[in-house]
């Protein structure tokens, strides 16, 4: 497509600075393999075949995905290596879809129950089925604790579901700034014992998976074989909060326009429908606005979206106040959320639209 200038693209819209993707997607590659571990980025952050091949293309063993539906999109595309980091049971329709998914791909499903294992055996009809144990690090919302590791592995294997190892996923590293290096921890502490009690009960245990963007890179115990981090490509406000990132390395914001200026703020027409919800209570606002020099950050003179109704969303803080019709660009509290609103990227390059790539995933949650 021919480049054109961002003030020219219809808001909201979701804006991608290809360096910095392309800066962040070579970092966490080269800094995982360093590391002698495989890359498995989780997709539910992106949901962009473009991007995936990126990721692909830097080195990624695999890809995680949330949903069956997410997995058959990028199996269709040829991605051909997926996890479904989530304890699927896939009764009724969802049972053919799995032995579609199975007959096509190389693919893993979460369990964290022998019920729900139960259900994968009975829709696999017999087809090897490859299951990741997921154990609770900490988060304590789906996953089974360390010692019953060996109860559900030995479940699975007499519905000769093939056990391939252990994951989990470290969101209570999502708490606060001073979360993640303990998540970490948490994580590969919770791992380790799994996998520990596993092989002594005589299985192999092949894959050893933790993720989350703020963890990776985190104290690791050399049990750890891969990692799945998502928000990295892009990152977000919270991952700057964290800890997990840098100004410069927020590539991707939402476009949009000013559409009134009265008493010492101004609105803008990206609102709960293009800026999510999600508010941390460690977090004021929900965005950013990235001012002239490109900060975000204290001393920005850009202000933060205060509060938010579906269309509307009320800046405040801003010591160089824009005017009606100017386009800003606001840094989203929550990326992957933000995402699944939009039907496509604005991709840029030097401040330019360069091209636009579809989210090709959007809105497949089940």
């Amino acid at each position: 497509m021919g480049v054109r200038k961002l003030e020219h693209v219809e808001t909201p819209a979701l804006v991608v600075d290809l360096a910095r993707l392309r800066a962040n997607i070579a970092g966490m590659s080269t800094s995982v393999r360093d590391r002698g571990l495989a890359l498995r980025p989780h997709v539910k952050t992106h949901k962009c075949l473009e991007i995936a091949a990126m990721q692909r293309e830097a080195g990624a063993a695999g890809l995680t995905v949330a949903t069956l539906s997410e997995a058959e999109v990028f199996a269709a595309a040829g991605f051909d290596d997926l996890f479904v980091a989530y304890p699927v049971v896939p009764s009724g329709a969802k049972g053919e879809r799995l032995r579609r998914l199975l007959d096509r791909v190389r693919l893993a499903v979460g369990v964290d129950s022998a019920a729900g294992a139960a259900v994968v055996a009975r829709a696999a009809q017999g087809r090897p089925a490859r299951v990741v144990l997921e154990i609770d690090s900490g988060q304590h919302r789906t996953g089974v604790a360390p010692p019953d590791a060996v109860s559900l592995a030995e479940a699975c294997a007499a519905l000769r579901l093939d056990v391939e190892g252990v994951f989990t996923h470290g969101g209570h590293s999502y708490a606060g700034p001073d979360a993640p290096r303990a998540a970490a921890i948490d994580e590969g502490a919770a791992l380790t014992d799994a996998r520990t009690r596993l092989v002594a009960a005589g299985f192999r245990v092949d894959v050893v998976s933790a993720g989350s963007t703020p963890t990776t890179g985190g104290e690791r115990p050399t049990a750890v074989t891969e990692e799945r981090p998502g928000s990295y490509v892009f990152h977000d406000r919270q991952q700057l909060g964290l800890g997990a990132c840098r100004e410069e390395q927020v590539a991707l914001t939402v476009a949009a326009t000013v559409v009134s200026t009265h008493r010492g703020r101004f609105v803008v027409d990206a609102g709960s429908k293009a800026l999510a919800s999600d508010r941390p209570s460690w977090l004021d606002g929900h965005g950013t606005v990235v001012d002239a020099r490109g900060s975000s950050g204290p001393g920005s003179t850009g202000g933060t979206v205060v509060s938010v109704s579906e269309h509307h969303g009320i800046v405040e803080g801003s010591t160089l106040p824009p005017a009606v019709g100017d386009v800003v660009r606001i840094v989203p509290n929550h990326v992957c959320t933000v995402v699944n609103l939009f039907e496509e990227y604005v991709v840029t390059e030097a401040g330019r639209v360069v091209d636009r790539w579809p989210v090709a995933a959007r809105g497949r949650n089940v």
